[in-house]
């Protein structure tokens, strides 16, 4: 139990110290960087605009070995499926650049969506640009954007980590809800939750 605290209070550190400044998207802001082309773990390349649907897309900055995105990412197929069902696509995006020689390898990328059978593309963000753009602060953190590249949802799938370091069962589903919203052409109630994960292991620029 001990050990467990001091890694979640160590990853919540280092989450603070490198996001306090990092500007990030608002909502109703335009997606940027849309035609960017970017390594996926099937062989093939991939920009937002390739994998966006006719009512937008699901953009998730992930990772292989952060333990928020082990503990969801049991929910990224049943997200990609909903998304689909909602005329959304979606892409996962690793922007681990200092850890490209470590646990974030292509190679490793490879092995780790090989073994989770991942439906939808996860891709290299090179030098981290379109994290950057986005101003994505953790593994992971959802953005989602309608059919004129919109921002309409930010933040994290559920609540599963908000009160607790070792994660409830979820009582409110913020991505599923806004993906519902968008398929029965409503407004989203919930357009933000806080994004809770390990930092975006970024390379220091001088």
């Amino acid at each position: 139990m001990r050990t467990n605290l001091l890694l979640f209070t160590g990853l919540l550190t280092a989450f603070v110290a490198q996001t306090q400044s990092l500007p990030q998207l608002n909502i109703c802001d335009t997606a940027p960087l849309t035609d960017i082309r970017m390594k996926a773990t099937d062989g093939k390349s991939y920009s937002l605009s390739d994998v966006k649907g006719r009512n937008g897309v699901v953009v998730i900055f992930s990772c292989n070995t952060c333990p928020f995105v082990l503990g969801w990412e049991d929910q990224y197929n049943l997200i990609f499926e909903q998304a689909k069902a909602a005329g959304l696509g979606m892409i996962l995006i690793n922007s681990n650049e200092a850890f490209r020689e470590k646990d974030d390898s292509f190679e490793a990328m490879v092995a780790h969506a090989k073994k989770n059978k991942y439906k939808m593309p996860y891709a290299v963000d090179e030098d981290h640009k379109l994290a950057d753009a986005f101003g994505a602060q953790t593994t992971p953190h959802v953005f989602v954007f309608d059919a004129e590249w919109k921002l309409v949802f930010k933040g994290s799938i559920n609540d599963k980590y908000e009160n607790s370091k070792s994660g409830n069962t979820p009582a409110k589903f913020y991505l599923s809800d806004a993906l519902n919203a968008i398929k029965e052409n409503k407004p989203i109630e919930v357009k933000e939750s806080r994004a809770i994960g390990c930092s975006i292991k970024r390379i220091k620029k001088s």
